[in-house]
């Protein structure tokens, strides 16, 4: 059933929880089943390549929706019904000429429930070539910068020519350097202590000295109060300035200004970032334009600072921010910043990527709310010369297959059929605040809309959407029978990469069931794997924004209840439990996401859980379900590569196990293979068996690496080790430490294994 799972959203990039729908009545007197598990949708828009259509798409007069494969077609007169509002629409002469029973459409061919619409005006050579505005952090250790710098000058080379750049460098000041001067290095310094309006920032850069300045109106790029020229002194091609920026990143030194041995450096990111901002929103507004931030260590002064100075005070906890606001002084100021930042940014269309490399915090957890509402990405390593940065950093400008394929501009709409509302989006969006008939009164995530901006996403880039299901009157068996179908259509508008502006339209049917009488029907539709997905996210967005809220307790609510519905036992006999097979394996994926970091924050920074909670956030059902639960493959001598359970019983002292936890792989060798490997007996010819063992976790996690972003951090570790602690924290401590198991090692925790868990739930459940 998995397997068909993942066909479905191969084709059209949906998974569901529920893909038979459950619907109450109003004299149902328990709580509904949804109010475990909502119906909702995990969608990636770009994920697959549709048919590419290269004309308008036939809208619904009513309510404009798109002709789709569920539209009822009358040949005879040439008009179809759409099926969200029953309403029937005339098809164009262009259609009607040729249209019949044995010639249809592609749009109504009955697999075309994703097609793409290009727009009749799209033209890559007239759209604007993509812009990367830099902004880099100077207060670095010598050797952290030099590494940056490094990293810095390979990335542009992978640039294309075409594509605009712009620099910008700060510590305690900011400065905006002035590519097109061909004479020497300029740059023009901004107090960091200071925040800037668009207009003195454009009369600081003296924009208006040749040209006058407009007498009213905004002013927005060459069309709207601009010259080119003035344009291009800040950002122009990259085939043009290549020799000057590789000359200023060169020239990029340490902070001037003397550090205290108590003080931390004065950084004034927040101000950097404004200025990056106002800078594209003048040039550049509604383009494909990017702000990457380089940031090494946390913002201490102007706006968005997430600390003092002076290193007697610690930066935030997670303990400091659930407190009052004198644990933590500046983290209330620096979100408020940051989600006016956010405003900007998302009117701009344009998109804020974090690439922070420290060993301390930086402020990710104050600057979520802009990466993720603009649907930007972080990358979070402990050093610049770290693979973890360096390779992700490549990647974003690779071409080829394994491209990231970054779009932008996107604005993503829906359509339901009646009895169906939508609450909102847990994803990297921002709400358009459309109000409608759609809205529901409850709002989750980005809520009370049906139109959310998308200014920056990629192939993989997924959104959750949570619906709420009308309650009806009375089970209407003659109803059901004859329109017992919802149906559901997206619609996401987008600027490609190549500048063609396109509109891609999924639809989905899905059949409905009366939920207390139909559970064996509900069964057979239940996506185990998307429901994990779902009530992490869900559990993710409570947690920032319910103070109160218990995380571990909600979910043992919702797996106690889920379980009771669809469970067989005898009353009071907890050996007699049993599961269906399409539910069997959702008690497992919340132990495990009991367990993760997204609920677990003892021991991760706020920082952390940030970067873990925008990374689950943005990703598919099938990446997701390897954070909530990682995978562990076994590699021995005499058979091939499998899946072992996560536990510490796969443990062998001849075998080398991987664990792909999607943050990070591990690869640990046994203790006897690491004593063989030790004593380098994989360099003798005779031994060539274990020169293929060896190497095959090494070509496995290599294949993973070139399909991840970002890139995973990679531990090479042995039994009994250090950094072993990296794969026996992840796996089900089965072995209490009162004996030794199969691999010869005791794992000590306070953590129940999985039996107890299980245990446990059958004994409340038949209770």
């Amino acid at each position: 059933m998995a397997e068909f799972f993942k066909e479905l959203e191969a084709q059209d990039g949906v998974r569901m929880p529920w893909n038979i729908i459950p619907v109450s009545t109003n004299k149902e007197q328990q709580q509904p089943i949804t109010s475990e598990i909502p119906v909702s949708a995990i969608y990636t828009p770009l994920t697959s390549n549709s048919p590419l259509l290269p004309y308008p798409p036939l809208r619904c007069r009513t309510c404009r929706s798109v002709l789709n494969p569920y539209s009822v077609v009358d040949f005879s007169s040439s008009t179809w019904g759409c099926p969200f509002c029953f309403n029937r629409n005339p098809f164009l002469s262009n259609y009607s000429s040729s249209i019949s029973d044995t010639n249809l459409p592609p749009e109504l061919f009955p697999h075309s429930t994703t097609v793409e619409y290009l727009s009749s005006s799209s033209s890559s050579s007239s759209s604007s070539p993509p812009v990367f505005l830099f902004v880099v952090d100077t207060c670095l250790f010598s050797d952290e910068l030099d590494l940056l710098k490094s990293s810095l000058s390979q990335a542009l080379d992978l640039i294309s020519d075409s594509s605009l750049v712009g620099l910008i460098a700060f510590d305690s000041f900011v400065r905006v350097y002035e590519l097109g001067f061909p004479h020497c290095t300029k740059s023009y310094f901004f107090n960091g202590n200071k925040d800037y309006s668009k207009e003195q920032l454009l009369d600081q850069l003296s924009f208006f000295v040749k040209n006058p300045k407009p007498s009213s109106g905004v002013i927005a790029g060459v069309r709207d109060g601009l010259s080119a020229e003035d344009i291009a002194r800040f950002l122009l091609p990259a085939s043009d300035c290549q020799f000057t920026l590789h000359s200023v990143i060169e020239e990029l030194g340490n902070n001037p200004w003397p550090v205290g041995p108590d003080h931390r450096p004065a950084r004034c990111t927040g101000v950097a970032l404004r200025i990056a901002a106002g800078l594209l929103g003048a040039c550049f507004p509604g383009s494909a334009a990017r702000i990457m931030a380089f940031i090494g260590g946390p913002s201490t002064l102007g706006p968005g600072a997430i600390v003092s100075r002076e290193l007697s005070e610690p930066i935030r906890s997670h303990k400091d921010i659930d407190k009052d606001s004198s644990s933590a002084p500046c983290y209330r100021e620096a979100v408020e910043f940051y989600e006016k930042l956010a405003k900007q940014l998302v009117h701009q269309g344009h998109v804020l990527d974090v690439f922070a490399s420290s060993v301390d915090q930086v402020g990710i957890a104050e600057m979520k709310v802009a990466v993720e509402q603009t649907g930007g990405f972080v990358v979070l390593s402990e050093s610049f010369g770290h693979s973890v940065f360096r390779d992700s950093l490549k990647r974003v400008f690779q071409s080829g297959e394994n491209d990231l394929g970054f779009s932008s501009c996107g604005i993503f709409e829906i359509n339901c059929s009646k009895g169906v509302k939508v609450q909102g989006v847990i994803g990297p969006c921002a709400s358009l605040e459309k109000k409608g008939p759609l809205c529901s009164d409850t709002g989750v995530g980005q809520g009370h809309t049906c139109a959310w901006k998308m200014c920056g996403l990629d192939k993989s880039t997924s959104i959750c959407l949570v619906f709420e299901i009308a309650k009806r009157e009375t089970a209407d068996v003659v109803l059901q029978s004859q329109i017992n179908q919802f149906y559901f259509q997206f619609l996401t508008y987008y600027q490609h990469s190549n500048g063609q502006t396109r509109l891609r339209v999924t639809t989905l049917s899905r059949r409905w069931v009366m939920g207390t009488d139909n559970l064996q029907e509900l069964t057979n539709g239940f996506d185990q794997e998307a429901a994990a997905v779902v009530m992490a996210r869900l559990i993710s967005f409570k947690m920032e924004t319910q103070p109160e809220f218990n995380p571990q307790r909600w979910a043992d609510k919702a797996l106690i209840n889920l379980c009771s519905r669809f469970g067989e036992y005898q009353k009071g006999n907890a050996s007699s439990f049993t599961l269906p097979t399409q539910l069997s394996n959702f008690p497992q994926f919340v132990f495990h996401l009991r367990r993760s970091q997204f609920v677990q924050v003892f021991n991760n920074s706020p920082d952390e859980t940030a970067y873990f909670r925008m990374i689950l956030n943005r990703e598919n059902v099938s990446n997701s379900i390897v954070m909530i639960q990682p995978s562990l493959v076994s590699f021995a001598f005499h058979s091939q590569p499998e899946p072992v359970p996560l536990d510490v019983s796969s443990i062998a002292a001849d075998r080398i196990l991987l664990l792909d936890a999607y943050f990070t792989l591990v690869i640990f060798h046994g203790a006897t293979i690491a004593q063989w490997r030790k004593a380098g007996y994989h360099h003798q010819p005779e031994h060539q068996a274990l020169v293929h063992l060896l190497q095959s976790p090494k070509d496995y996690s290599d294949t993973i690496i070139r399909e991840r972003f970002p890139i995973p951090r990679l531990v090479i570790c042995d039994q009994y080790g250090s950094q072993a602690r990296f794969l026996l924290a992840k796996l089900n401590p089965s072995s209490d430490g009162n004996g030794p198991f199969s691999g010869g090692t005791n794992v000590f925790t306070d953590d129940v294994s999985l039996s107890v868990f299980l245990d446990h739930l059958r004994r409340l459940i038949v209770h």
